[in-house]
């Protein structure tokens, strides 16, 4: 009994500091946001004057303008195909290439942005020699790209997902006559929900933070928030960067708010459709 009250205030001890050491940082550039001095590490008082710096400059929303695009399109596509290639691991048994198949679902997971990005890059500069397309690198090379590795997670979401859940709706709605299309879009999609709805927001957070592959895929004129971000840091820390990395910290806060709220419903609601159905049977 002692032993386990010491591993129990252990365990809180060290999760407390592994939280202090991830959010302390972002609480001190909240407050360093506010901040009217130009130098970052010198207060100066508390001020918005740095706010007003940021909506003021207009090549950061378009560097946040293109990277929510990006983020967005990425997000929907990632979450389409990598939902359909978890079902086609889980649901569809073994097929002829499954291996290969799984092997360049899981492949982008492990593979060094470095080489992603400057693969990619050859092949964007293949493709308009052959053909003449894409005449420009920008918006839709990015996009492609992030694509490519976003899907792979959302896979393993949904993968995992599957595999834990039982089939017995499923099969009672093919008894019944259903069609597989049929089943796969009234029983499968909403049980999936969730899943999909997890890798969405990891796809598109994915992508918003991204900067190694954006930076070999992208051309002039097509900058996303994270290069613009890291060109600037480079040339030391400037205060509007400070406000807008809290104006993105707001931002994916509530939507994670959001997001955990849409979930909770859903689970609420189907753990109740299931209990009905049980006192009906």
């Amino acid at each position: 009994m002692h032993n386990t009250g010491q591993r129990s205030r252990f365990l809180i001890t060290t999760t407390c500091f592994g939280l202090a050491f991830l959010y302390i940082p972002m609480v001190l550039l909240i407050i360093y946001s506010f901040n009217y001095s130009k130098l970052v590490p010198v207060w100066g008082g508390w001020s918005i004057r740095w706010y007003k710096v940021l909506f003021q400059s207009e090549d950061v929303w378009e560097a946040v303008a293109l990277s929510l695009k990006v983020a967005t399109v990425n997000a929907c596509f990632a979450t389409l195909l990598g939902t359909l290639a978890g079902l086609a691991l889980v649901r569809f048994g073994s097929f002829k290439g499954r291996t290969l198949f799984s092997g360049m679902i899981t492949a982008p997971l492990v593979m060094p942005e470095v080489i992603t990005g400057l693969s990619l890059l050859l092949l964007f500069i293949t493709l308009k020699e052959l053909i003449g397309w894409p005449d420009k690198r920008g918006f839709t090379t990015i996009t492609i790209a992030h694509i490519t590795f976003s899907m792979a997670y959302v896979a393993v979401i949904i993968q995992s997902r599957l595999a834990g859940m039982s089939q017995d709706l499923e099969e009672a709605a093919q008894d019944l006559g259903a069609k597989p299309f049929r089943v796969m879009i009234d029983i499968t999609m909403p049980l999936i929900a969730p899943g999909m709805l997890a890798g969405w927001l990891l796809a598109f957070t994915l992508s918003l933070d991204d900067l190694i592959i954006a930076s070999f895929v992208s051309g002039p004129g097509a900058t996303t928030m994270p290069m613009l971000i890291y060109s600037r840091v480079r040339l030391g820390l400037r205060p509007d960067i400070n406000a807008l990395a809290t104006i993105i910290i707001v931002v994916v806060a509530i939507g994670i708010i959001l997001a955990g709220w849409i979930m909770f419903r859903q689970q609420k609601r189907r753990e109740l459709e299931l209990a009905m159905s049980s006192e009906e049977a």
